[in-house]
């Protein structure tokens, strides 16, 4: 809302071969709830590959979205110049799960700091090694997030980025 201000509908781009498995997924839920608190309205289209990454973002210049969600999906990473490239064509701004995109020339993303899970991973393995079981180490999810902000993308396409939102980005790319 703070991006898009009035902002009405978003498109999700989700590599569920099913959308309707998506929907019962408690990260589409998750999503849904944040929406409808907003007044946003979500569309969900579904892409596995090139072709229907292309056909995704044909039914989005249909159907007119203000933003764009690509949630987290090895598929998208080896495609990210495809989508980075779509996105940029429709103007649409575009938050990715991976500063991989942003690098790349995607407006923002939003995910886990993988240099800190390589971190942690790390010490995994030292752990392995020396002579724990890994059936006996704890499962942990990522504890560091962080937020990049392509400010060269967001000029291109138009968009001002607040500078409230600037001041929590742990990264910015002028």
């Amino acid at each position: 809302m703070e991006l898009v201000p009035g902002i009405k509908r978003v498109t999700v781009l989700s590599a569920h071969s099913n959308p309707t498995a998506f929907l019962a997924t408690d990260e589409y839920k998750d999503m849904e709830a944040a929406a409808r608190a907003l007044g946003v309205k979500l569309q969900i289209l579904s892409a596995q590959d090139r072709d229907t990454i292309d056909n995704a973002f044909l039914a989005m210049t249909r159907q007119r979205p203000q933003a764009l969600i690509v949630i987290p999906q090895p598929r998208y990473v080896q495609n990210r110049a495809l989508i980075l490239e779509r996105a940029a064509k429709n103007r649409l701004p575009t938050i990715y799960p991976h500063s991989l995109f942003v690098e790349d020339g995607g407006l923002m993303s939003y995910g886990p700091d993988f240099a800190d899970e390589y971190r942690r991973l790390a010490i995994y393995v030292d752990k392995i090694l020396k002579g724990a079981k890994p059936a006996d180490l704890p499962v942990e999810q990522p504890t560091k997030f962080e937020l990049l902000i392509n400010l060269k993308t967001a000029k291109r396409i138009g968009l001002t980025i607040p500078p409230n939102v600037l001041a929590r980005a742990d990264k910015v790319i002028r």
